[in-house]
């Protein structure tokens, strides 16, 4: 058994409050749920508006298949929106 952990910070150039953030956070978090059975959660930068760290972790049968689904994850979140951007992504694995 593995478990991963994805750290993805992201850059919301766009928000000028709490509120519209939450807009943006949000249903990248509930589509990263439904679509990966995945835990997610906003780790760091919630009093910031234009910096949100997002906090991802899988468990899978080894390390590859984490790392890949880890990874998977990333690339998606990439490509998903246009009002957050992915600065940069960080893959730990455990067992």
């Amino acid at each position: 058994m593995a478990i991963g952990l994805l750290t993805l910070e992201l850059y919301l150039p766009l928000t000028s409050s709490l509120k519209e953030k939450r807009g943006i956070v949000k249903p990248i978090i509930a589509r990263l749920r439904r679509d990966y059975n995945i835990s997610v959660c906003e780790a760091d930068g919630q009093d910031m508006l234009s910096r949100a760290v997002l906090e991802v972790v899988c468990v899978s049968q080894n390390g590859a298949l984490a790392h890949r689904q880890l990874q998977n994850v990333a690339t998606r979140v990439e490509q998903w929106r246009l009002d957050a951007e992915l600065v940069d992504y960080f893959i730990e694995l455990v067992g």
